[in-house]
């Protein structure tokens, strides 16, 4: 038997996302344009498959072609005859559909492998049993030897995500180090080029180090036409004792098929700011732009209220080892009125609300520009993973200085987060009922702020090309220390670039205690329809659902590398270690036996410490982040964030220990099930499927219906140029 880490176990969550009836309310018009930017944002997320993993696209490859031949039922018949149980074939469809859920086969909450739990001759002897085998021998039988060993292999680098010897990734090439990422970053830096639609390779021709930074873009030739590409940097340079190449045409066949289903959006926008933004995504995914895809985000930030949302493009940062890369996602989704008029009062207080953050008036931004913060039924959310809020775009001179936009993705909330009462671990029984009672409101609660005046506040000091201050460096002092503060952003230096490796879960770890520190704000809780009684319950969960997740962060640890897998779990560590600091009986974690006799751990949270013990701890923890983060201290900050996300033996608690316990009684997170559209005598007809494996697969089966052969092989060809490059 593999660790239960390494595989989904065959009663994992899986619920298809309702978007029915947000789809039947808009106008035909509305309808064909969410269509083809669905369409766009499909065609793009399958560059997560190259992103994630060398075999990823291989593995998703074999599944389309066996599944496409035979549905989950039909291929039933063909696994008894190879000798499959019925739980081996459930395991089989819940590895498949952890592929496509995950756009690879790596978890994207967490970045760990997940192989198939049956053994691989039984995998084997399925492929071989199957229609598509009997139909194509060789193609199959190709496929099965690119990705069986990558497929089934628990090598210790290959178990988790990481740079160098820590673990995988297709970011970089695998003689790629921590410093090679460092020392690229300088010269993109040097070039004012973005890292986030880039991957790096490296080779070394006569003893000189030669870099390839290759940019997502259709077009494939390097011209250096200033006007037409949007300053791209393509060619080559000598860069200190290396060269540099900047090349395009990464995922070029799929950024072709992204750049042509948003010309068609284009016909059937709602208004200029929607033409603008999708001309901008145009040029950008054409040419390798950062800079047009920046210009198309300032025109979405204009494009006020709109009733189908959208963003697409290399988003999120969190799954690039070192922090500055992008992976690819692209969403669309309706507004879901009623709920959107809470958020709309929330952004109204925001005003009111930001001087009570505790760190002086000097760090906060010189204006709070009054973003859009709507609630939407996600209809497309393609890429490698679904959140439940966001806070975009993740451009700081743009958050800084122009404005930025907060979504709250309802129909994700809505089943994300149930829990039935025998799966909730490390907590007393009569806390369990009230977790299960008030964990939406309360994490609705959280959400709104975490997104609008969590990531949406704090300014960065910076200092420009021209040597202008956004700030009076004769004035700002540091509140810790009362002298004036001596270091702040330099030139093109940005928030990513310049924290790296911990930017990504600092940031989280802020915008999270931001939420814990304003959900004690009566007016806060007002917003959202909580007085009284019912308020104090959404604090009480509020805060016990932090400290549980801190205790269930450490499933995404790993002692051999000393390494966090996913920002969010640690950030929540974080603040689990900050509270348990703050001492006076705040929170309680004591290690027990469960009623089954394995080991298992409680953790408790004392009600009426919240507001004084657990109040101050937060304060002075919050204005120490954003001292670090406003300065550019990234020693400082390093050191402070570092310190608290250790897990030794060592203290109080246990922590290596626990984390065994964690592990013990882990539940899978939950998959879901997206609809597809069709355009059906000129109409567009939304198709939905049960939330199951074979629902999850079969609407992957049905995705790219015109093209789907041509697409696959354009995958196996862009696996097979780059194949040496990880051996």
């Amino acid at each position: 038997m593999v660790d239960s880490q390494y595989y989904l176990p065959n009663d994992i969550g899986i619920s298809a996302l309702d978007c029915r009836e947000a789809f039947r309310l808009l106008s035909p018009k509305e309808q064909l344009y969410a269509h083809y930017l669905s369409r766009a944002s499909w065609y793009g997320g399958l560059a997560v498959l190259i992103q994630t993993s060398p075999e990823s696209a291989n593995i998703y490859v074999l599944l389309q072609k066996l599944f496409r031949a035979q549905a989950p039922l039909q291929l039933k018949a063909a696994a008894t005859a190879a000798g499959l149980s019925a739980e081996e074939y459930q395991a089989f469809l819940v590895y498949a559909a952890g592929i496509y859920a995950n756009m690879g086969n790596y978890k994207s909450f967490g970045d760990t492998k997940f192989i198939p739990n049956l053994p691989k001759e039984k995998f084997k002897a399925l492929v071989w049993e199957s229609l598509a085998f009997q139909e194509s021998p060789a193609d199959i039988e190709a496929l099965w030897g690119c990705c069986s060993e990558p497929l089934y292999s628990l090598e210790d680098k290959q178990k988790q995500l990481g740079l160098g010897e820590k673990g995988i990734t297709t970011y970089f090439s695998g003689n790629c180090c921590l410093e090679d990422a460092e020392f690229a970053q300088k010269f993109l830096d040097s070039k004012k080029l973005s890292a986030y639609n880039t991957r790096l390779f490296k080779t070394e021709i006569d003893g000189k180090r030669c870099y390839e930074v290759r940019l997502a873009s259709a077009e494939k030739a390097d011209c250096c036409d200033a006007e037409k590409d949007g300053e791209t940097f393509c060619g080559r340079y000598e860069f200190e004792d290396a060269v540099f190449s900047v090349k395009r045409g990464d995922y070029s066949f799929l950024m072709e098929k992204v750049c042509q289903n948003l010309e068609k959006a284009k016909a059937h926008a709602a208004n200029e700011n929607q033409k603008k933004m999708l001309e901008e995504y145009i040029r950008s995914f054409t040419y390798g732009s950062v800079e047009a895809h920046k210009e198309g985000s300032r025109y979405w930030i204009k494009d006020k209220g709109p009733i189908v949302e959208s963003y697409i493009g290399f988003i999120e940062s969190y799954r690039d080892p070192f922090g500055s890369r992008g992976e690819f996602e692209g969403f669309v989704a309706v507004v879901n009125k009623a709920m959107s008029a809470r958020f709309a009062q929330l952004v109204s207080s925001a005003e009111v609300l930001l001087p009570e953050l505790p760190w002086p008036p000097a760090f906060e931004k010189d204006r709070f520009l009054k973003p859009d913060f709507t609630s939407l039924d996600v209809l497309t959310f393609a890429g490698s993973g679904i959140p439940a809020g966001i806070n975009i775009p993740n451009y700081d001179d743009i958050r800084q200085t122009e404005g930025f936009k907060n979504v709250s993705l309802g129909n994700v909330l809505a089943v994300a987060y149930a829990t039935q009462k025998d799966k909730l671990t490390f907590l007393e029984e009569n806390d369990k009922d009230l977790y299960i009672k008030w964990k939406g409101p309360s994490f609705e609660v959280q959400v709104g702020l975490h997104e609008l005046l969590g990531h949406g506040s704090g300014k960065l000091f910076v200092q420009d090309d021209k040597g202008k201050f956004n700030f009076d460096q004769t004035a700002v002092r540091n509140p810790e220390t009362g002298e004036l503060i001596s270091s702040w952003y330099k030139g093109s230096e940005t928030w990513d670039s310049k924290f790296s490796t911990i930017a990504s879960s600092y940031e989280e770890c802020r915008a999270e205690c931001v939420g814990l520190y304003l959900c004690l704000n009566k007016q806060v809780l007002s917003i959202f329809g909580h007085e009284g009684e019912d308020a104090e319950e959404v604090v009480y969960v509020n805060w016990l659902t932090m400290v549980r997740a801190g205790l269930l962060g450490l499933e995404f640890y790993t002692p051999e590398s000393k390494s966090w897998r996913q920002a969010h779990m640690q950030a929540r560590f974080v603040i689990l270690r900050v509270l348990l600091e703050a001492g006076e009986g705040l929170v309680g974690l004591k290690e027990c036996t469960g009623t089954d006799g394995r080991p298992d751990a409680v953790i408790t949270l004392d009600r009426s410490k919240i507001n004084t013990v657990g109040k101050t701890a937060i304060q002075r923890f919050l204005c120490k982040l954003q001292l670090h983060k406003s300065t550019a201290d990234v020693e400082g900050g390093r050191a402070l964030y570092e310190g608290y996300s250790a897990v030794t033996a060592d203290g109080t608690h246990d922590f290596l220990r626990l984390r065994e316990t964690v592990l013990l009684r882990k539940e899978a997170r939950k998959m879901f099930v997206q609809a597809n559209t069709y355009i059906k005598d000129d109409a567009v007809e939304l198709v939905e499927y049960e939330g199951s494996a074979e629902g999850l697969i079969q609407s992957f089966v049905e995705r790219f219906p015109d093209d789907s052969e041509e697409v696959e092989a354009q995958l196996q060809e862009m696996t097979l140029t780059d194949s040496t490059c990880w051996c």
